[in-house]
């Protein structure tokens, strides 16, 4: 059981730690705490700290940092979550310039996190996959242009806009559009390419220009099946004095570049996890942290939003943030329905 001034003291080197990442003396503690302490209580005090696994000694100072446990111990039990009403006003304004489609919220959030954190972030949308596609509505737009909307049975709606190399009539968009209706209503997304190769045939039957439409469709489909992965602010890995190291830099990249590892680190198989209160948990991986939070949509969906950086980051003030913009997010999808 540690005592209030040992937490005093532990709270302020991880406090001092994340905002310099330089090691933490007795000295800098002095100046630090609001109560009077001797440098000789202090370091004493510190060696406890270490004993129970909490701070660890570097080979470079004399100085203690936090240790992985340390971290957990932190965000379990001391951390106090940090947002200003200036950062919430800010964030008010980007989300109400105007009216943002599903896919750009998606993307404007990972970047808003990724420039106020100076960390990378990472949202995993909705997995449409999952759901069976409802209705398809085809909106022409010139000759050579059209907008396709795809509806699922989860209300989960898709916008992708087609433009042609040669001119298709409005006829042939209707046909198209009122055939794969017809045969597609019903089908799970991830499922939707493979039918539309059997039933190609039909539509080269009844349309002239089939093979531009049905590339089109097959293009979009495959779009709308794969994994909403967005990734943003990777380079800001490049100026974390953790992965200064280029070996270890690179092994942050690979990571960085495959989407696929996104899933594995949400489902943190294997790795160290901790909740964070509802829907919020810290992921420790090597010498990474992995700060996830859930947004829950309509149709029992749900994406979530990561924020991946060193273990050494300000957790306050990005789990406050990425809490404020699940809720912004969930709020949108909201007014979308």
């Amino acid at each position: 059981m540690l005592t209030q001034r040992q937490i005093d003291i532990f709270k302020a080197i991880v406090d001092e730690f994340t905002r310099t990442a330089e090691p933490v003396g007795s000295k800098t503690l002095m100046s630090l705490l609001d109560f009077h302490c001797s440098s000789a209580t202090i370091r004493n005090e510190m060696a406890v700290l270490e004993d129970v696994g909490l701070l660890e000694k570097t080979h470079t100072s004399s100085g203690r940092i936090p240790s992985r446990k340390g971290y957990r111990f932190y965000v379990e039990h001391l951390m106090e979550k940090e947002l200003d009403n200036e950062v919430k006003h800010s964030l008010q304004q980007v989300f109400n310039e105007r009216h943002y489609s599903m896919d750009e919220i998606v993307r404007k959030s990972c970047d808003i996190l990724s420039q106020m954190t100076h960390l990378t972030s990472v949202v995993l949308g909705p997995e449409s996959k999952y759901q069976t596609l409802q209705h398809i509505q085809l909106v022409p737009i010139s000759s050579r242009s059209a907008v396709a909307i795809f509806i699922t049975d989860h209300g989960h709606t898709e916008n992708k806009t087609f433009h042609f190399d040669t001119d298709v009539s409005v006829k042939d968009l209707k046909t198209c559009t009122d055939l794969l209706n017809d045969k597609l209503c019903g089908t799970p997304i991830k499922d939707v390419v493979e039918k539309m190769q059997e039933i190609e045939p039909l539509l080269a039957a009844q349309v002239a220009r089939h093979e531009v439409l049905f590339e089109a469709f097959v293009s979009a489909f495959m779009k709308f099946a794969s994994d909403k992965v967005y990734c943003s602010g990777q380079s800001n890995m490049l100026y974390q004095p953790e992965f200064s190291d280029i070996n270890k830099l690179r092994e942050v990249m690979k990571v960085l570049e495959d989407s696929s590892l996104f899933r594995q680190l949400a489902n943190h198989e294997g790795n160290v996890a901790i909740e964070i209160g509802g829907d919020n948990e810290l992921i420790q991986v090597d010498d990474m942290a992995v700060v996830s939070s859930k947004f829950h949509l309509p149709g029992n969906e749900e994406g979530q939003l990561m924020i991946i950086g060193p273990t050494r980051m300000q957790y306050n003030r990005v789990v406050a943030l990425m809490e404020y913009m699940s809720k912004a997010i969930e709020d949108l999808y909201k007014q979308k329905e």
